[in-house]
């Protein structure tokens, strides 16, 4: 078995102080795009139920067209 290798208390330093400085940014980045994504959301939610109305009304339509006497 090979023995472990001794990593410099530097580089160790530098390691841990870069995982913070992700962490740190990486929740900074996500407070920022939250209310993004929640406005974008809202928006397509308010388009879904718009499109979904229209295809409703053209069904709708489809169907008193096709519904004649003449058949």
């Amino acid at each position: 078995m090979v023995p472990p290798v001794q990593v410099s208390p530097l580089i160790k330093t530098a390691r841990w102080s870069a995982l913070l400085v992700g962490m740190i940014y990486g929740k900074q980045r996500y407070d920022y795009l939250k209310p993004i994504a929640a406005e974008e959301k809202q928006v397509d939610e308010e388009e879904k139920k718009q499109r979904e109305e229209q295809e409703r009304i053209y069904k709708q339509l489809a169907e008193a067209n096709s519904d004649t006497i003449l058949k």
